[in-house]
């Protein structure tokens, strides 16, 4: 049985799938582009490694710091989005399985392009995004107009 949707949920659920849209562009830019010219998407990561080192902390340990967070707050719309867009589908199970999986894909594919460095903490830092992104989703009662047919 189909029921009828709301125009301001249909409206919800188009802006977010626009979203999800972009957030999934913008994360190909990143992780996909070969190591020179995702310096100048991610120099961001040397550049406050850099600011921490004047409160004495070892600009190495900064910049591992910082890129590991950075790789949590890079898939916390993955969890977010994905809840919000499918909540019937997605459990907490599913989702870091989907945000492993995804992971683990981008780094094998960031052995085949020139410059890239692939590690395990970033799989571990992505899948803790997706599932950061799935409580932020549910905290703010994110959801979007249920998908018919």
């Amino acid at each position: 049985m189909t029921t009828a949707k709301s125009p301001v949920l249909e409206i919800k659920r188009r802006w977010l799938l626009g979203l999800f849209a972009g957030y999934l562009v913008a994360l190909a830019l990143v992780v996909f582009l070969p190591s020179k010219e995702a310096e100048k998407v991610t120099g961001f990561v040397g550049v406050m490694a850099g600011w921490l080192t004047v409160v004495g902390v070892p600009i190495d340990t900064a910049a591992i710091v910082i890129e590991f967070v950075a790789n949590i707050v890079m898939f916390i719309p993955l969890g977010c989005l994905t809840l919000a867009l499918w909540p019937q589908t997605w459990t907490m199970r599913s989702m870091v399985l989907l945000g492993a999986v995804a992971s683990t894909f981008i780094e094998l594919m960031q052995l085949l392009i020139p410059g890239r460095v692939t590690a395990v903490s970033d799989v571990i830092a992505n899948t803790a995004g997706a599932l950061l992104g799935v409580f932020l989703a549910r905290k703010l009662g994110l959801r979007a107009a249920r998908s018919h047919g």
